[in-house]
């Protein structure tokens, strides 16, 4: 059931707000000059764009960074749908890209065949008799991403960062987070409804009456909720250390007698002696629940979420059901077309193989050179603000250097493409596509069991506008999608791309070092490299950002959880402070050249501004406050600007203005 949450954040995109390129010479538009900049930072650069922009029916919001995804998405499209037109040799990338395009843009067919795919599936689930063939069957739909109770993987060790282990995560539940189990306000209650509702319609569509199709329905949510009990918290799982438990498969086998590990690691095809349970009071509490629950109703549990897997990628009656539940959650009024879904498909499938399509067309290789100047750039910068820092020793001043200038810098795509030879693409088969495709992803993963880490692997697509930070591989990423305005800009002032995509560099090199990255040593292995009184120090100062960001509401009583957003606050306010920094070292960051009537530390500003140029609706901006790490896009312009005092010279912010904090109340970490 992770996965309808998994594939609905994947469909919430957005489309861009007035996008333009500006070059060197051109003012920065929808400056509301009836504000102060100090009293609301974010309205007075975005406020006019804010208030006139209209959100799509088919999106949940508009604007800059993530939200970008939708104009990517019809870059690709037309990618798509010329390729799939075109007559590719077998076996090709494009004719696999073209032809499972053509096989999801197929309605008439997948229609026709309406929930047929998955009847011998729902079989499967039937013929389960006891606990040994549910948890067989619990292993075979995980080797097709079809994941229920066991959510299963391969990737790196945390205390040995070069060897590949077998993972093992809290899964089972439908709704976004453990909390919407336990929560009572009339928000949350409407999103628990509307996922009996979705389950019951699910039901419904494969053959239960409407009676049956509710018990059913309430048992499936009962047990959800039974398996949320056991989750740990967002909050909970920052603590990289307590999310880090290697154990036996020996020790495991005897404590977990009814998961029954042995047999379940070999139906996995995982040959391995110890797996890092990352969350072990989840499959305590799976252990006891799987004999505790009756096997009939473990077996509608996994009816239901083998159904809603596959929503999507059935007929038109279980896609509206799924969107029935989106539009709860996020707010969309209407459905995105089918060629942007199918896109984000392809996307998520066979990413690198599109990517290539992608980056041969919208992608030059002087925008990756320019590129790399600023990461080094603004590494440089960061180099110096350590060396600057009151609070920390020397000893660990040169052993953040050394994990500084150890970092892996990816940029634009991968140096080596993912392999897809094994993915089996029919063109009038789209479910067995989807089927195929996640196989195929699977046996990528198992393939590195137990073997060293390849650290030119990628972890997102080329045409994704993201950027991120590899804590175990001591990395920083930064795709083709995001190298484009505002975000980066060959033909634009270094103003506009030190405080556009040099934000976003700092804001990923200091995930290195905030609560979390701060944790791993220069090799990517979670061991300690600081002094006791530094790393108190450094606690310390975490802490205050934890405090300042939990003061903050939206949505008048809603709070933003400080702690679950300490590493993104963190990063935004170091990430700002270094990519001015870095400014500063260039020719222009030492001009005072107006352009459009800016100076240029007045543009740098107004370019961090520019880029979370965001609006979204009240129910996405609930669900965003709820689970996602950052903090809403105002707050990444006002909160880390006022703690930036560089900011308040540049645009006169004096005592009395809503922005102003005193000197000695702000935050500085890095």
């Amino acid at each position: 059931m992770k996965n309808s949450f998994k594939l609905l954040i994947a469909l919430l995109t957005f489309t861009a707000c007035s996008k333009q390129v500006e070059n060197k010479n051109d003012a920065i538009t929808g400056i509301d000059f009836t504000m102060r900049p100090g009293d609301d930072f974010f309205r007075y650069v975005n406020g006019k764009c804010y208030d006139s922009v209209a959100i799509s029916a088919s999106q949940a919001g508009v604007g800059a960074y993530m939200f970008m995804n939708y104009p990517q998405r019809m870059r690709l499209q037309g990618i798509l749908d010329s390729i799939s037109q075109s007559k590719n040799p077998t076996g090709s990338t494009a004719q696999k890209v073209g032809d499972f395009y053509a096989s999801g843009m197929d309605t008439v067919t997948i229609d026709k065949r309406g929930y047929a795919p998955i009847k011998p599936l729902l079989a499967k689930i039937e013929a389960i008799t006891d606990i040994p063939s549910l948890m067989h069957f619990v292993a075979d739909q995980a080797k097709v991403d079809n994941s229920s109770i066991l959510a299963f993987g391969v990737s790196s060790d945390d205390k040995n960062s070069s060897m590949n282990i077998a993972h093992a995560y809290q899964t089972g539940i439908g709704l976004p987070d453990r909390d919407y189990y336990f929560k009572s306000d009339l928000s949350t209650v409407a999103i628990q409804e509307s996922y009996k509702k979705y389950l019951t319609s699910l039901f419904q569509q494969t053959g239960s009456n409407t009676e049956e199709s509710k018990k059913n329905a309430n048992l499936v949510y009962d047990i959800d909720k039974q398996l949320a009990v056991s989750h740990k918290t967002k909050v909970e799982l920052r603590d990289v250390q307590a999310n880090y438990n290697k154990m036996a498969v020996t020790d495991l086998v005897k404590t977990h007698v009814n998961i029954g590990w042995g047999d379940l690691l070999a139906n996995l095809g995982a040959k391995t002696d110890s797996i890092d349970i990352a969350q072990p009071a989840y499959y305590d509490a799976l252990n006891k629940l799987l004999k505790t629950i009756p096997i009939n109703n473990w077996k509608v549990y996994l009816k239901a979420n083998s159904i809603e897997r596959y929503a999507d990628d059935l007929s038109k009656p279980f896609v509206d059901a799924a969107f029935e539940y989106t539009k709860v959650l996020s707010g969309q009024a209407v459905q995105k077309s089918r060629g942007e879904k199918i896109t984000s498909a392809i996307d998520n499938y066979l990413g690198e193989a599109l990517g290539q399509l992608y980056v041969k067309k919208y992608f030059s290789e002087d925008a990756k050179k320019r590129m790399l100047v600023l990461v080094n750039n603004v590494q440089k910068a960061y180099a110096e603000r350590i060396d600057k820092l009151e609070w920390m020793s020397t000893a660990t001043k040169e052993k953040a250097k050394e994990k500084l200038f150890a970092i892996t810098k990816k940029i634009g795509y991968p140096d080596k493409w993912k392999d897809y030879s094994n993915v089996q693409i029919v063109r009038d088969s789209y479910f067995e596509n989807v089927v195929s495709a996640s196989a195929a992803a699977y046996q990528r993963q198992l393939a590195k069991l137990g073997k060293a880490v390849d650290k030119t692997e990628w972890y997102t697509t080329p045409p994704t506008v993201t950027a991120y930070n590899n804590p175990t591989a001591n990395e920083i990423v930064f795709p083709a999608g995001i190298l484009q305005a505002p975000y980066f800009d060959n033909n634009a002032d270094d103003a506009l791309n030190y405080g556009g995509i040099g934000m976003v560099i700092g804001h990923e090199i200091t995930h290195t070092f905030d609560d979390q990255g701060a944790q791993y040593d220069k090799d990517g292995n979670l061991k300690n490299w600081w002094t006791k009184d530094d790393y108190k120090q450094f606690k310390s100062r975490i802490q205050q950002v934890i405090d300042m960001y939990s003061t903050y509401t939206v949505l008048d009583s809603l709070h933003v959880n400080g702690a679950m957003t300490v590493g993104e606050n963190t990063a935004d306010i170091a990430g700002i402070a270094v990519a001015y920094d870095a400014f500063k070292m260039t020719k222009a960051g030492q001009d005072t050249t107006k352009i459009g009537g800016f100076t240029p530390d007045q543009r740098f500003f107004l370019s961090v501004a520019k880029i979370w140029r965001v609006k979204m609706k009240d129910e996405f901006l609930r669900l965003w406050i709820n689970n996602n790490p950052h903090s809403p896009p105002a707050l990444r312009v006002n909160g880390p600007l006022m703690n930036t005092s560089p900011f308040y010279k540049a645009f006169d912010v004096q005592a009395g203005d809503k922005m102003f904090l005193p000197e000695k109340d702000r935050i500085t970490v890095w």
